[in-house]
């Protein structure tokens, strides 16, 4: 057996997985890898967009907000550094002070027996600790609520242990490192470093000489330059960083809302849940529509105007002394319109064309409702011409009705004259 023979025998029984063996298809491995960069919500289908039923109950029943760390971590940095610069000097003071306090009495108690030293220990610390801690939990708190909203989301299963997390896949790891979370994290991390390391080496620069002197200065001054510089660099730090958590707060909103689309089937089982089957909504709207045809006899002569397209909405308002607005009595759209302007103007209801106002009042209001106060203004200017209209077929129908009472008391004169001559002829004869 030739050398290149045991070779190609040995490659064959132990070539390592696959590893020295050409791949039939080179395709497919490309194929995988791009898998990588690929997001969950497109490989299963998932086009639409979260419904606020869906948000709703990520919010409430497992504790997931679009949230910006960076925001929630700049703001609690800035404040609580803002604090410390102001207070610096009673800081301060209040630190000679307890040097002062436990050097003096250093040989005069006894840690083990005196209770007074555990307790101006814990008073020092109080006045020196928690103005910044209360800063920093009122910071963190209103980040998080300008960002979340209220009430808070507070959710058992976001702090649930999942031990399934625990278990390393090396697959998911991969697809996680390489997907737009991963992409940006990582180029936001490159950014805070150059953030932190620009400002830093920036204001040592500045300040290098005073710096390299502080040997020669004394204490007190070399303290007041060092602590210059720091709060300098962790104001400036800061801020750079809370611009940069603006970016981030708007990746994350976008990010939350990409994860959590929905497929077209999804959205079609939470509409038959929240909002009933379409077929059966279809049937109760069909047998509505018949109630309100039987009823339009009884309800649109009542009417003081009809508000029509003019030919595929109608609407009927209806005033009386007492109520709070206008009502809609009757309302249809194309046949059922048109039953409401034929009936309307057998009974001589006003009718008015507004299109706008006639979809608005069709889609918005129901039958037995009342107007809302948003249509007020241009509510009252139709009634207001309404009112003229009926003001002036009045005053016709007056003026008609006097011109027949008129016309029939000079018919009726000219009857009593023409008789009154035969009782006298009558009279005559006898």
């Amino acid at each position: 057996m030739t050398a290149q023979t045991c070779r190609r025998e040995w490659r064959a029984h132990n070539d390592f997985g696959g590893v020295f063996r050409r791949s039939p298809a080179p395709d497919l491995a490309a194929r995988v890898h791009l898998q990588w960069f690929s997001d969950d919500a497109e490989e299963e289908g998932k086009t639409e967009q979260p419904t606020e039923h869906k948000l709703r109950k990520l919010r409430e029943e497992e504790g997931q907000v679009p949230k910006s760390q960076e925001l929630s971590g700049a703001v609690t940095l800035l404040l609580p550094a803002l604090v410390l610069m102001f207070m610096a000097p009673r800081m301060l003071r209040t630190c000679v002070e307890m040097l002062r306090f436990f050097f003096t009495r250093a040989t005069e108690l006894d840690p083990t027996q005196d209770g007074i030293i555990m307790g101006a220990f814990l008073s020092y610390m109080a006045r020196l600790s928690l103005p910044i801690l209360f800063v920093a939990m009122v910071a963190a708190l209103v980040s998080n609520i300008i960002q979340i909203g209220l009430p808070l989301p507070f959710a058992t299963k976001s702090i649930t242990p999942n031990f399934t997390k625990v278990i390393p896949r090396f697959g998911q790891f991969v697809k996680r490192i390489f997907s737009a979370d991963g992409i940006w994290n990582f180029w936001k991390s490159i950014v805070k470093m150059l953030i932190i390391g620009g400002v830093a080496f920036a204001f040592i620069r500045l300040d290098f000489e005073k710096l390299v002197n502080l040997q020669r200065a004394g204490l007190w001054n070399g303290l007041t330059a060092v602590a210059s510089i720091a709060s300098r660099i962790l104001i400036t730090c800061a801020i750079l960083l809370f611009i940069l958590s603006i970016p981030d707060f708007i990746f994350q909103r976008w990010r939350f809302k990409e994860r959590n689309k929905m497929s077209k089937e999804e959205i079609k089982k939470e509409m038959k849940t929240y909002e009933g089957d379409p077929q059966i909504k279809n049937r109760i709207r069909n047998r509505f529509q018949n109630l309100l045809r039987q009823n339009l006899p009884a309800t649109v002569p009542r009417a003081d105007v009809v508000i029509t397209n003019p030919t595929h909405y109608a609407v009927a308002l209806e005033y009386q002394i007492g109520m709070e607005s206008p009502m809609v009595s009757a309302k249809g759209t194309d046949g059922l319109a048109a039953r409401i302007r034929e009936i309307a103007k057998e009974h001589g209801v006003p009718m008015v064309e507004n299109k706008p106002l006639a979809q608005a009042l069709y889609k918005e209001i129901e039958v037995g409702a009342f107007i809302p106060a948003s249509y007020y203004n241009v509510i009252v200017a139709i009634f207001r011409n309404v009112h003229h209209i009926n003001e002036r077929r009045k005053r016709a129908k007056a003026a008609a009705a006097a011109a027949e009472a008129a016309k029939a008391a000079a018919a009726a004169a000219m009857g009593l004259d023409s008789d009154s001559d035969i009782p006298e002829q009558g009279r005559a004869s006898a």
